[in-house]
């Protein structure tokens, strides 16, 4: 990933305001999605609250760790995995993308500047090209005989 220092710290001082009350972020990112995609509803069968947690907390373990992005890459791919594992396809992505910005305008208000979103989108858009990849590009070895 290359994000610049300046793109990491607009992300970072984002992420901060977004915690000050992430059940509410959360369920912001959330009702975004089922209305951009609404066939990713049924993908979620657990609690949304806990679901809402565990989002706002791998979203601040990733944010925390955007400098050394090499060191995310198993995080992102475990991550990638077990979301294959519920269902979640490559074209889900995108819609996750635009809700997560959608979420970030409503959050950061005066503060969701351009240059937010575009250091935003350019690390979402490496994140999900990571998971991607990881999950739904399988080499099958061929054995000639």
């Amino acid at each position: 990933m290359a994000l610049s220092s300046e793109e990491r710290e607009l992300i970072q001082q984002g992420f901060r305001k977004v915690t000050e009350n992430g059940q509410e972020a959360a369920d912001r990112f959330y009702a975004h999605l089922f209305e951009i995609a609404p066939q990713t509803r049924e993908l979620f069968l657990n609690d949304m609250e806990l679901q809402g947690a565990q989002f706002i907390s791998k979203l601040g373990l990733i944010v925390a760790e955007l400098q050394n992005f090499e060191s995310l890459l198993p995080v992102l791919e475990d991550l990638a995995l077990r979301h294959v594992a519920y269902g979640v396809r490559p074209e889900h992505y995108p819609p996750v993308g635009e809700a997560l910005q959608q979420m970030l305008a409503e959050v950061l208000e005066d503060d969701y500047t351009p240059a937010v979103r575009a250091a935003w989108g350019k690390a979402y858009d490496d994140i999900a090209d990571v998971m991607i990849r990881s999950s739904y590009t399988h080499s099958i070895p061929v054995r000639l005989p």
